[in-house]
């Protein structure tokens, strides 16, 4: 089978916060921008990887998600534990030291991981977890 990963989702409560970062601090293209009924999603990947791809969607957009389940998103959202997503590079402290200037909020700098990673993490304007590993 040759399987591949295209596109994953990512919530997103504001759009200009999530463009700011995803572009501008982690240096990802915009692949698409498109807003319907008062919402927009943005899809954005890795330079010169045209494959891969992460829709920065509102939550509140999921069908069939009732007012309480928004209200329950929103506050995992806040609080950090609704969504994640792990990238990898090459040089893990160059790209911590790069985000770091950027403002983002650091949850964890450069560690070695008893799993055998070496990572660090922020997290995005809408709280969703951003871990970095190191590629070896």
């Amino acid at each position: 089978m040759d399987i591949t990963i295209h596109q994953t989702f990512l919530p997103q409560d504001d759009p200009d916060a999530a463009l700011a970062f995803y572009r501008d601090t982690l240096g990802f293209e915009v692949r698409n921008d498109v807003g319907h009924n008062g919402m927009r999603w943005i899809t954005v990947g890795p330079a010169g990887r045209p494959g891969t791809s992460v829709v920065l969607h509102p939550p509140a957009a999921t069908p069939g998600i009732t007012d309480d389940e928004r209200r329950t998103i929103a506050e995992m959202m806040a609080k950090g534990t609704y969504a994640s997503i792990i990238l990898a590079t090459k040089d893990l402290d160059g790209t911590f030291e790069r985000l770091q200037a950027g403002d983002v909020e650091v949850v964890q700098e450069p560690t070695d991981q008893p799993y055998g990673v070496r990572d660090c993490a922020f997290r995005d304007p809408a709280g969703n977890m951003v871990r970095i590993q190191e590629v070896r």
